[in-house]
């Protein structure tokens, strides 16, 4: 293991050499000396566009480690988000003889445990693949762990935790302890991942939430059938919702497959607290009753109470475009930090809901909403948790789907629609009452006790008896820094004083030793204004950074070499 782990190193490492050496010029343009480098956006989006093909050259884990990625974008830049949103699971089967062995030595023989099998695989993804097949008369799909891949992923995982300090060297302190968490976070989530077990037991819990549901269908389990590294399920076909015309063709409701679609992740992720964490277009698929089918619940996850809450916050003050509540729910779900400056964040939230916004001041997207402050929270220092991360990508990619079903889609008022019902816009009215009626209770006892301090106060200014206390906040340290300044500008001026004189009346050695001092000083006053404290953030998108964005994004391709950037 640990020797299949050393050849790895060398392959991976192979791999980002020339990321790694633009990185280290970005500091230092000489890699060693030099001033550093500026990037522009277009440079960091073919970065980027290199980095995604590494990926996919290195196979099942790197994949998954860049659709991880591709969530967290307190981590990376927005155009590495972007191009790692592109990451489609999809890779070639492994041949049958391989996958063949390892379905037999879970469930014993293909020919006794099943009627019929079909040996060509339906579908290949970096973990496992699908097989159709039947029992007791019953099609399933089985899903079959990839052969082999326990220990890839086990080498793959020492060789990131490897790389951790050299990848530390190229990124800030802010985003240090993200990168490291996200270690830990990346090996749970690919192991849970490879578990089927785990994966069977989210499904039937999902499954049961949606019972009840006729717009709805979820495979059901086959437990005879399915262990730690093979999954049966009942076969569900359908039509891919991303297909149109199909769609067009048997006469189905678009837009109510696209409410249908979207009330189903408000209910996994607000009501149930368990929801379906892949929902691109290859993951569901329309049954010929109109049924919306899900597949592929090995990337689920859960949202707690608190998180529930404060999403619920969130969809409500979009709606309002309460600019203050969409903040203080950033805040509280911990996507924002409390430390950004909340002007600088009220501006970009205006412009994101404007820019946002169509000419019906009801029609915007949360999709746009949430990758522009996804832009923004970039600026600052703070880690998604990693269920809420999951959340905010799968609202992003559903608003995505469901716009492709309906170009005229409107999310709110779906979103605010299913709160209203639900009860949770009632409640959020009754609280604002009752906090309505705190604060003038609260200014009714303050109307009470001020008069008589105020008079008070009134009386020590007339008696010439008032003393006011000011204490100052610097959490900057700014004033700490000007006294530091001036006090070695002082000892600056009196030095050269003082060495001017010696040079002329003392021995030279003398003169030296007081030289020395005056160089030391002034390196360290030149050293105070050099240095670069502090946090600073501006809005990175306006209307016409979108557009252009939007058109780089329709002009672009991926980019394999770094010639002309280098040049």
């Amino acid at each position: 293991m640990n020797l299949r782990a050393y050849r790895r190193f060398f392959v991976v490492a192979w791999q980002f050499l020339p990321l790694l050496l633009a990185y280290a010029r970005d500091r230092n343009r000489f890699l060693l000396v030099g001033s550093s480098r500026q990037v522009t956006n277009e440079q960091r989006r073919q970065r980027a566009a290199a980095l995604l093909e590494s990926l996919l050259t290195l196979g099942p884990t790197f994949i998954k480690l860049g659709q991880l990625l591709s969530t967290r974008p307190d981590i990376l830049p927005p155009e590495y988000i972007d191009e790692f949103s592109k990451l489609q699971d999809r890779v070639p089967p492994a041949e049958w003889a391989k996958a063949k062995r390892v379905l037999e030595s879970e469930l014993g023989p293909v020919d006794d445990r099943f009627a019929e099998f079909e040996t060509d695989a339906i579908s290949g993804a970096s973990l496992g693949q699908v097989y159709r097949a039947e029992v007791d008369g019953e099609p399933v799909a089985v899903k079959v762990r990839r052969p082999d891949i326990e220990d890839l992923v086990e080498a793959d995982l020492r060789v990131i935790r490897w790389s951790l300090p050299l990848l530390m060297y190229f990124i800030d302190e802010s985003r240090s302890f993200s990168l490291e968490t996200l270690a830990d976070e990346f090996a749970k989530t690919i192991r849970e991942e490879m578990d089927y077990e785990r994966e069977a037991r989210m499904l039937g819990e999902i499954r049961e939430n949606f019972a009840d549901n006729d717009r709805v269908r979820i495979p059901r389990v086959i437990d005879t059938h399915s262990t730690r590294r093979v999954l049966t399920m009942e076969y569900v076909p359908g039509t891919k919702i991303n297909d149109i015309e199909d769609l067009d063709e048997r006469g189905f409701d678009r837009t109510q497959l696209a409410e249908t679609l979207q009330n189903a992740y408000l209910q996994m992720i607000i009501d149930d607290g368990v929801f379906h964490a892949d929902p691109h277009p290859g993951n569901l698929a329309v049954q010929e009753d109109g049924k919306l089918v899900f597949y592929d619940f090995g990337m689920s996850g859960r949202v707690d109470p608190f998180v529930q809450e404060k999403i619920v916050d969130f969809y409500a003050a979009v709606a309002d475009q309460n600019i203050d509540a969409i903040l203080d729910a950033l805040i509280e779900m911990g996507t924002l930090s409390p430390e950004a400056d909340r002007q600088v964040m009220g501006d970009v939230m205006e412009l994101a809901i404007a820019d946002a916004r169509g000419e019906d001041i009801e029609q915007y997207r949360v999709q746009q909403i949430i990758q522009q402050v996804e832009d923004t929270i970039y600026e600052f220092p703070l880690r998604l948790p990693s269920n809420l991360a999951l959340v905010l990508r799968v609202a992003t990619v559903v608003e995505g789907v469901c716009v492709t079903l309906d170009p005229e889609f409107d999310f709110i008022s779906v979103a605010t629609a299913y709160l209203r019902d639900e009860g949770y816009i009632a409640a959020g009215v009754r609280n604002y009452v009752e906090d309505r009626a705190t604060e003038v209770q609260d200014a009714a006892q303050s109307a009470v006790r001020i008069p008589p301090k105020l008079e008070s106060v009134l009386d020590r200014v007339e008696r010439e008896d008032l003393q006011i206390r000011a204490d100052i906040e610097d959490s900057d340290r700014l004033l700490a820094t000007m006294t530091k300044r001036l006090i070695l500008g002082m000892l600056l001026a009196s030095t050269v004083f003082s060495t001017a004189f010696l040079y002329a009346e003392a021995p030279p050695i003398v003169a030296a030793i007081a030289g020395t001092g005056v160089l030391a000083v002034s390196g360290a006053l030149w050293w105070s204004f050099r240095s670069k404290k502090g946090v600073r953030a501006k809005p990175q998108f306006t209307r016409q950074s979108m557009r252009e964005r939007q058109q780089g994004e329709s002009t672009g391709g991926l980019a394999t070499s770094f010639e002309d950037e280098e040049a």
